[in-house]
């Protein structure tokens, strides 16, 4: 097995400065041991205009097969024959791979102590492999659609079954050589992760942490690459769910970099404090119905301060007793004038944005008038947790096809919300920086552009009448604003002049004779189609969401994996994580 690495240079950056970043001397022939053989590192060639580094791996397959217990590629118990004789010695597989992690595992993080600057330098190299193993369809094609997005040049020819006989065709095998000009740290992270996937199999078993290997190598590249879910569903030998949790932290990272925050900001809509039991009762009590929170009251627990996550739950805590003593809770009611909005207008298809736990989806998945529900939010967490509450692995098929949970940030124009007859958005904006509700509104009323949009939002004049709530603050910690009746009435107004809307507002709960009702609603209608779409200036930003959809069938099926499927047009800035 075998692999060659050689860059060219002038004389004031020689070529032979390969050796700093590799960390061997170009001098020397070095031998490493590996888990399943002895890998020789050597330089044919070392000067200012031409290097070469090659790793030659000597691999035992019977000390592979007793190590494995024929449990390894080629090792079927039902195949002796195969145990002994197969080319794990020869082609370059997942052997190689991690023979490459073990050898050059400084070069492979963009390390070099001795000459600093190298490892930022992007180099005009050249690999070769004389024996590539590609599984399934076109090899040489596959071969270019996996190298060729990355900046490289690919030379894939396959190797005949045997040159004496071409009528025999080709094998699976192919000689690869890569030519390009990167970071020599990008190029052996890229044989690292696709070296296994074309080989189609790893000669180890795939645990979860291999989830953490795969995105630490494919940092600044596998999110924006066309074959993103192909290389996830490969590298963790399509084990669904390794696929399903790759997948989901992969976009979470995306939407995190895109919003410039960190992902444990983003992903938290879930509190992690399960129970807070000596806490105070604060004002949003009145909006829960459990202990556990609704996704109306705490669907998103990013608080500025550490205590934000135990205040709300909290808040939660109290909830289930202030409901008792009222009757049906204020959640009720409003997803009780949330479905009496949709009926109004016969909606069938419906998107919940901000879905949460996913409480308002399975109330609307009640109502047979509706065909099909999205229910779309940032935390994965949240979406798990709503497609175990929703029981979607246990609905007749039917049932089943009326449902689909996706995982997006709603400021980010996503073509998967076009086409849909109403949207809601259920204690949403309340959440978002109020420099960032224009990207909401564009995403939303825009470019998703749904035939009516219901809103709710907490009336901030009802708060006085809230004798635990303290003067001066919100009903949650994560509120970024509250309006009153009136601001919210000039907000509505706007938006329906701005995208060719007509809005109604009504009162949801009890209606106080001087500060109104605690939450208010508005209803979106659309007028009329629009021939054009407002301008937005921002930059576009493309993210990447998840979406609980089964994985494609076929030979590289995972199963009922989440996948991703890229579907961002525009990003105008903000990111609402609700």
């Amino acid at each position: 097995m075998f692999v060659s690495i050689s860059t060219t240079g002038t004389a004031e950056n020689p070529a032979s400065d390969l050796g700093f970043l590799l960390h061997k001397h170009p001098d020397k022939v070095q031998r490493f041991a590996t888990a399943h053989g002895t890998a020789h590192v050597f330089y044919p060639e070392a000067g200012e205009q031409a290097c070469t580094a090659a790793l030659l791996l000597e691999i035992d397959p019977t000390a592979l097969l007793r190590q494995g217990r024929g449990k390894g590629r080629s090792g079927s118990p039902d195949l002796a024959l195969a145990q002994y004789v197969n080319d794990r010695p020869y082609a370059a597989s997942s052997l190689l791979a991690v023979a490459l992690r073990t050898v050059y595992r400084s070069a492979m993080k963009g390390e070099c102590a001795h000459r600093p600057e190298l490892p930022g330098r992007a180099l005009p190299l050249r690999i070769a492999l004389p024996a590539v193993p590609v599984a399934g369809g076109d090899g040489p094609g596959l071969v270019e659609r996996l190298f060729a997005p990355l900046g490289w040049q690919v030379d894939a020819r396959p190797v005949p079954l045997d040159e004496s006989f071409p009528e025999w065709g080709d094998s699976r095998y192919v000689r690869l050589e890569l030519t390009g000009t990167l970071r020599l740290a990008d190029a052996l992270q890229h044989l690292y992760v696709l070296l296994p996937v074309l080989d189609g199999s790893k000669h180890y078993w795939v645990a979860p942490d291999e989830v953490d290997k795969l995105l630490a190598a494919g940092q600044g590249w596998l999110a924006d690459h066309p074959e993103r879910a192909l290389i996830i569903r490969r590298y963790l030998s399509r084990r669904w769910s390794l696929t399903r949790l790759a997948t989901e932290r992969l976009a979470l990272a995306r939407l995190a970099e895109a919003d410039d925050r960190e992902a444990e900001e983003i992903d938290n809509a879930v509190p992690d404090v399960p129970d807070v039991p000596d806490a105070p009762e604060t004002a949003d009590t009145a909006d829960a119905t459990t202990a556990t929170a609704t996704a109306e009251e705490v669907n998103v627990t990013r608080s500025t301060g550490p205590t934000g996550p135990i205040t709300a739950v909290a808040q939660a805590a109290g909830a289930a007793e202030g409901g008792r003593e009222r009757g049906e809770s204020l959640a009720a009611q409003r997803r009780t004038a949330i479905l009496a909005a949709l009926a109004r207008t016969g909606a069938a298809q419906v998107l919940d944005l901000g879905c949460g736990q996913g409480e308002l989806v399975g109330a609307l998945l009640k109502e047979p008038r509706v065909t099909e529900v999205l229910g779309v939010d940032v935390s994965s967490l949240a979406l798990t947790i709503a497609a175990r509450r929703l029981r979607l692995d246990r609905l007749p098929e039917r049932q089943a096809r009326r449902v689909k949970l996706v995982q997006g940030a709603l400021t980010y124009t996503d073509a998967r919300l076009k086409g849909y007859d109403a949207a809601v958005l259920c204690e949403v904006i309340e959440h978002l920086d109020l420099p960032r509700l224009p990207a909401l509104e564009y995403a939303v009323f825009g470019a998703a552009r749904p035939g009516a949009v219901v809103v709710t939002t907490p009336n901030a004049e009802y708060n006085v009448r809230w004798e635990t709530l303290p003067a001066g603050h919100k009903r949650h910690d994560d509120h970024r604003f509250e309006w009153s009746r009136a601001e919210f009435a000039a907000w509505t107004e706007q938006v329906a002049a701005d995208y060719g809307y007509t809005v109604e507002l009504e009162p949801v709960g009890p209606v106080d004779p001087e500060v109104g009702a605690p939450t208010q609603l508005a209803h979106f209608r659309l007028a009329e189609p629009a021939t054009t779409e407002p301008v937005v200036t921002t930059e576009p930003v493309t993210t990447e969401p998840v979406t609980t959809e089964p994985a494609a069938t076929g030979p590289d099926a995972a199963g009922p994996a989440v996948t991703g499927t890229p579907s961002h047009d525009h990003a105008p800035e903000g990111s609402a994580h609700r």
